[in-house]
């Protein structure tokens, strides 16, 4: 056995450094971090015993430049590595630098990861291994059309993978031949800059899929178990939104041959540390023994790991440093038993109205919802950056049954409170509450089918037009200074009367007569005899009910949160005037580089014509054309970085 570790430095950021750096705290262990300039005021910065900077804001320039990594444990006398999750965590060239340095890389070795690094050297593993495998092509030719003739041999529809990475990066589904090379083509593009590597495998989509992952460990030994199964199934564009273990429906017959499929997988790459393998499950035929296939490993720990955590008392991280260490497992398989039920959902700096595009911003307001366990690397007042994954948290719940668990999670994210950017966490308390996720009827298909209704707002009602009157107001006498306009009960005939205008047409009339309020909306009226503030936090009461909202304003946007669904309002201009927007020019969703200019001056697009492709936040967004038209003006090159709402292109009406 190796000498004990005494100070870790953690090759990452957000919340999975925080989440290494606490356990650490706990064992005693000193810890460093690293950071990009965009980083330097982080949480995980301000947690770690020691701090360096590596590199200016882009990943490429900082997170990924492993020499620079491997200098700062040097220079700070750390003894090990721990790489958390992307990055450089399953870069085999990094583990072999870590390792030539002198310190010890919390994870497996630059052999098991390459291994399991391609997945098309993979699947040709496992079968000879005997695990079970996704029908399809992972041969080494790339050219279109070869790929074009495998896939139909194959049968539509099918899945085109990166062979590199993961993250759901770099995966489309194709349904027809036509679109093979579309879809090819993008999925290279985003799997370029994001793995350093473009080829892919093309797989058979399985119609009814369940996406079923099993946890294991192993140490230098030669000892390896699994931790039973995390069910990942709830997905959009193959990027995991709420995981849960066990899985809903599982047997223990099942169970125990996805177990020894991935022990098997472990076993035959010689596998040490904690890792995943995912394997796909035909969902129309759940829970046959027959009806799982391999897909990949993830020779890392995954983001969704407390899951297994909270059924199993176990802490991951402990176990992967201790197996660093060269300790021997402290359990057989034998010895593991699952506890109850947990799930996760991943709170994102996304708009779901908007396509789920990334979001940036300052988070004015950050509390999360009491009975969850809250992995985080964000804080109150902290800016979002356009530079990283925009995930902001993830609210882990247990509970003694899957009802139990996904109730306590709905309740979580509906009293978690945010500003200043927008999130996605009105759709996941729509998600952790629809009634075929409770019901356990799960597969990878359910987010997209449903989306339109996951996403949809809520319909307003005159009682939150009324509270966002009463924020508008309250906020408009106190940053006036007037004394008289302060008394705003106090008139000498008749009650006080305040009105506010939202948007061009809504008119709410405010009239106070000493503590009661009787508020006209364009809804209805609302008699409100009481109401009382706590800083954002407002509570009144409405019909002998009483009722809580939090209300933050930002400029003329008024935010009302209520009952698990947030309204904006906006407020019109003193003037009556606001601003426009030409229907002509296509703006930048977000900051981010354009990497496609699909189009030329002069040239005819019909709508929904793809135009300009950006890159921003690890993702590829496809900006097309709102109408038929005639592309007047290109104003970007490809390459060029483009500032959010910056105009790419603009249309003119056909001659």
């Amino acid at each position: 056995m190796q000498m004990p570790i005494e100070r870790i430095l953690i090759a990452n950021r957000g919340e999975i450094a925080v989440r290494v750096i606490r356990t650490c705290q706990n064992l005693g262990i000193g810890t460093v971090a690293v950071h990009s300039d965009a980083d330097a005021g982080a949480l995980h910065v301000d947690m770690a015993d020691d701090a360096v900077r590596i590199g200016p804001a882009p990943a490429g320039e900082s997170y990924l430049n492993g020499d620079a990594i491997v200098e700062a444990a040097l220079a700070t006398g750390a003894e090990a590595i721990h790489p958390g999750y992307g990055f450089l965590s399953e870069s085999p060239e990094f583990v072999e630098a870590v390792r030539t340095a002198g310190l010890v890389f919390v994870g497996p070795s630059a052999k098991a990861i390459r291994a399991m690094g391609l997945k098309d050297q993979a699947k040709a593993q496992m079968e000879d291994a005997g695990v079970p495998v996704v029908p399809g092509y992972h041969g080494s030719r790339q050219d279109p059309s070869f790929l074009a003739e495998r896939a139909a041999e194959i049968g539509f529809p099918v899945l085109i993978k990166a062979r590199a990475g993961g993250g759901g990066k770099g995966i489309r589904r194709v349904e027809r031949i036509g679109d093979l090379e579309e879809a090819l083509a993008s999925a290279r593009r985003e799997a370029e800059p994001s793995f350093g590597d473009p080829a892919c495998i093309i797989e058979k989509c399985i119609q009814s899929p369940r996406h079923v992952e099993m946890q294991i460990l192993g140490d230098s030994h030669g000892n390896v178990v699994h931790l039973f199964e995390r069910d990942c199934s709830l997905q959009r564009r193959h990027q995991k939104v709420i995981e849960e273990a066990p899985a809903p429906g599982m047997t223990d017959e099942l169970r125990a041959a996805m177990g020894d499929a991935a022990v098997a997988a472990a076993r035959a790459v010689g596998y040490v540390g904690a890792g995943t393998v995912e394997f796909i499950v035909d969902g129309a035929e759940f829970p046959s023994t027959d009806a799982f296939w391999f897909m990949e490993m993830n020779t890392r720990l995954q983001v969704e790991h407390p899951v297994t955590e909270l059924v199993t008392g176990l802490d991951l991280v402990a176990l992967q440093i201790a197996v660093a260490e060269g300790a021997v497992l402290p359990f057989s398989q034998n010895d593991l038993h699952i506890a109850g039920h947990a799930v996760e959902a991943r709170l994102y700096a996304e708009d779901p109205a908007n396509g789920f595009l990334p979001a940036v911003g300052r988070l004015d307001c950050l509390r999360f919802g009491d009975g969850a366990r809250v992995d985080t690397g964000v804080r109150e007042g902290d800016e979002i950056s356009p530079h990283y994954d925009p995930m902001l948290a993830k609210l882990i719940v247990h509970g003694q049954s899957r009802e139990e668990s996904f109730r306590r999670l709905g309740r979580a994210l509906e009293c978690t409170r945010l500003s200043g950017v927008e999130t996605n966490r009105d759709f996941l308390v729509r998600l952790a509450r629809d009634e075929d996720v409770v019901s356990g009827a799960v597969d990878t298909g359910l987010i997209g089918r449903k989306c339109a209704s996951l996403t949809q707002p809520l319909e307003t009602e005159a009682l939150d037009l009324a509270i966002a009157a009463l924020a508008a107001l309250r906020r408009e006498r106190r940053a006036s200074g007037d004394p008289y306009l302060m008394l705003d009960s106090f008139r000498v005939y008749g009650p006080a009367r305040h009105a506010v205008r939202f948007g061009e047409d809504d008119v709410v009339t405010v009239e106070t007569t000493g503590a009661h309020r009787l508020v006209r909306t364009p809804l209805g009226e609302v008699e409100i005899p009481e109401v009382s503030w706590k800083g954002d936090e407002l509570t009144c009461f409405v019909d002998g009910r009483r009722v809580r909202a939090h209300v933050r304003r930002d400029g003329r946007v008024v935010t009302v949160d209520r009952k698990g669904a947030m309204h904006r309002f906006s407020m019109a201009a003193p003037d009556g005037g606001g601003d426009t927007e030409s229907a002509n020019a296509i703006l930048a969703p977000l900051a981010g580089q354009v990497v496609t200019v699909a189009v030329r001056p002069g040239e005819e697009v019909a709508k929904d014509a793809p135009l300009v492709v950006l890159e921003a936040m690890k993702m590829d967004h496809v900006l097309r054309a709102p109408r038929d038209g005639v592309v007047a003006r290109v104003c970007v090159s490809e390459g060029q970085q483009a500032m959010q709402d910056s105009v790419l292109l603009e249309l003119e009406d056909p001659a």
